[in-house]
């Protein structure tokens, strides 16, 4: 299979506080949780340290470079028995940490913003980006139902995101994501490929050499 060809996506419309749509249903909201990002970053370490970072395993038993948690009423694990989601955190069997209140209002706020009414998240992904670390092409469809859209926020180092088709093959985007910038996306684009570039070195006031991305879905 040939490797997708890249277009790099104008955003010069999407400055601070602004919006622009990328793909049919997909939308950059640049700078939309800037004004909670303090907020967010003392939850993520509230997370942390009750469920801390850890990588997890493919399918095939290949160490992922993304240091990932969770929290919400569901999880997504991944290990020798596949891709899913669960209420329990398999390292200590305890229920993931509740999701905070600033979470869902953002998820909710940002999904409302690019055209999805109602959306009420019961899973958040956390990753944890260093430089090299990258996360390859896939789709998001471990959930029950693709009615509800994704919302993804970015946090400390700029990264690089790519956003394909229903095919892997298909031509992909770069969207060139900042600190506060969320991205959404559903509807059409519900399963479309996604992914981040290996993350380039760099240091931010707030994260030091380091990128957190939330990433919110329904998946119950």
């Amino acid at each position: 299979m040939h490797a997708p060809m890249h277009d790099l996506f104008d955003a010069a419309e999407a400055e601070a506080g602004g919006a622009a749509q990328f793909a049919e249903d997909a939308w950059l909201l640049r700078g939309f949780a800037l004004d909670r990002a303090a907020a967010l970053l003392e939850a993520i370490d509230a997370i942390t340290a009750q469920a801390p970072f850890r990588h997890m395993e493919t399918r095939r038993g290949l160490r992922m470079s993304v240091a990932m948690s969770n929290c919400g009423a569901l999880g997504w694990v991944s290990d020798r028995r596949g891709y899913r989601y669960a209420a329990r955190d398999p390292l200590d069997g305890q229920p993931w940490p509740p999701m905070p209140a600033v979470f869902a209002r953002l998820a909710a706020q940002a999904a409302r913003a690019a055209g999805f009414d109602g959306f009420k998240p019961d899973a958040c992904l956390v990753n944890r980006y260093e430089p090299g670390t990258r996360l390859s092409l896939h789709q998001d469809r471990d959930e029950r139902d693709f009615a509800a859209p994704i919302v993804s926020v970015s946090l400390g180092l700029p990264a690089t995101f790519v956003f394909g088709g229903a095919a892997r093959g298909d031509r992909v985007q770069r969207l060139s994501l900042r600190h506060g910038d969320v991205v959404a996306w559903g509807g059409a684009s519900r399963l479309f490929h996604h992914g981040v570039l290996p993350l380039a070195e760099g240091s931010h006031p707030l994260l030091g050499a380091r990128r957190i991305n939330l990433t919110f879905r329904r998946a119950g």
